[in-house]
């Protein structure tokens, strides 16, 4: 007997090698007797597919993309005037009615925080409390994952502050209308949206796969009669507007969307973005604004990054329609849940909403002096109505960009809006006016402004 032949090893002699061995040796055997033979090793494959060989190197490189070579040549133009770039600067310091930039505190009217609520006191304590009880993460989909007190009770209170059934929150603004429009409508339907609408609804629209139209902005009329002249081509039908429109600081005439959507058997979505804590008595936004039931609106959309000082967005509705979204919706069932911490910091933003309305007044009085005291500088102020935006036109990507720069010289920091993001002719720079601003600084600010142009 050879004890290294793993056929003639004693019994209790096999290791887990000796066993693997025996076994290959018996299949070639039965291979072999079946006229079949070990199959030899794979050909080495060619350095290069053939199929592969006319594509251009060019076509598997980002820096040669030609997007980036655009990005590159308008960067390059802009160092050989002189001109600084304004965008992705550092910032040391909470988002609010000020800043800090390398050290030195700035005038901020750059950012989303129209209540003076980033950073409060109880909203960190809220943040603090969620943290030990939950820890950073939801870790998964709510699906998956099951879901924490903090995010129900946000939604609960959300759809009570809509007058909806029910509420869902997302992890994302953006996703949260490219997820919604993209799930419930399909190439038998039609999208009808506001020119000025915002990228979100866009990104939607194409993932729906339906068709879409545009109607001048705020123009009722020409949306009626688009509705009058193809509504029967098609078998649901959305229409997308703003509560108050983030580029421009002006608002629709609800009623009138209201009566087209009855009357034409559609749907009607807005998007509150920048409406909720801003517009109505109470912060309540459009439906307020305009004294119309919230319940004659089949979509409420809203973000959670701006009067409520978190991030995230969500849908307000029926409960049909929220039941649906959080079975089907992709930017929420395949999403990790919105973070517990995140959920708690708005749900104490909306809290003390509900009970300090004086902020919301603060904000329109703010908004309100901003644009009046602008124009009377002879500065073309668009469209806005004076709330929580006001654009600065200056006709020109370069003029914007170099009256930033400017003012950002002399302590105020306000962000220019250059094409693509809006037309050429249309280059502003954008004010965002917050609750915690004094009337001394948006006037130094306008002050600056007038002298750099």
């Amino acid at each position: 007997m050879n004890p290294n032949d793993p056929e003639t090893r004693p019994a209790g002699a096999h290791s887990l090698g000796g066993i693997a061995a025996v076994a290959r040796k018996r299949l070639l055997e039965r291979l072999r007797s079946h006229g079949e033979a070990e199959a030899p090793p794979p050909a080495q494959a060619p350095a290069t597919a053939p199929s592969a060989a006319k594509v251009p190197d060019a076509w598997c490189r980002f820096e040669t993309l030609p997007a980036y070579q655009r990005l590159l040549a308008s960067q390059a133009a802009a160092r050989r005037i002189g001109v600084e770039n304004p965008f992705f600067r550092v910032h040391e310091s909470a988002a609010g009615a000020t800043t800090r930039v390398g050290g030195r505190e700035y005038l901020n009217f750059s950012s989303y925080d129209y209540l003076g609520l980033n950073g409060h006191p109880r909203i960190e304590q809220a943040v603090l409390q969620a943290l030990h009880r939950y820890g950073t993460s939801a870790s998964a989909s709510r699906l998956v994952a099951g879901e924490r007190p903090v995010q129900r009770e946000l939604e609960r209170e959300l759809a009570d502050w809509y007058g909806t059934e029910e509420c869902v929150a997302f992890v994302s603004g953006h996703a949260t209308n490219v997820s919604t429009i993209g799930c419930l409508f399909g190439p038998k339907d039609l999208v009808l949206h506001d020119a000025l609408i915002h990228n979100s609804v866009l990104e939607g629209i194409r993932l729906s796969g339906a068709h879409r139209r545009s109607f001048p902005h705020n123009d009722w009329a020409r949306l009626d009669q688009l509705l009058h002249d193809i509504r029967a081509d098609f078998e649901r039908v959305l229409i997308v507007i703003e509560g108050l429109y983030s580029m421009d600081g002006d608002m629709p005439e609800l009623p009138r969307f209201v009566d087209i959507k009855r009357r034409h058997k559609a749907f009607l979505m807005v998007d509150e973005a920048h409406a909720l804590g801003v517009l109505g008595k109470t912060g309540r936004g459009l439906a307020e604004q305009w004294n119309v039931p919230s319940t004659e609106v089949d979509i409420w959309m809203g973000t959670l990054s701006k009067s409520l000082a978190g991030c995230g967005g969500f849908i307000a509705g029926s409960r049909s329609l929220v039941e649906l979204l959080k079975y089907t919706a992709p930017g929420f069932v395949y999403s990790v849940g919105l973070s517990p911490a995140l959920a708690a910091a708005s749900l104490e933003a909306l809290r003390m909403l509900r009970e300090q309305p004086e902020r919301v007044q603060a904000l329109q009085q703010n908004g309100a002096f901003l644009c009046g005291y602008a124009k009377s500088k002879g500065i073309d102020t668009g469209l806005s109505l004076g709330y929580a935006v006001t654009p600065a036109i200056l006709g020109s990507s370069l003029r914007a960009v170099r009256a930033s720069n400017a003012l950002f010289e002399k302590g105020f920091n306000v962000q220019p809006i250059v094409h693509p993001a809006v037309e050429e002719r249309a280059a502003r720079l954008r004010f965002f006016v917050s609750a915690a601003h004094t009337r001394e600084q948006i006037a130094g600010a306008v002050d600056a402004l007038a002298a750099a142009l």
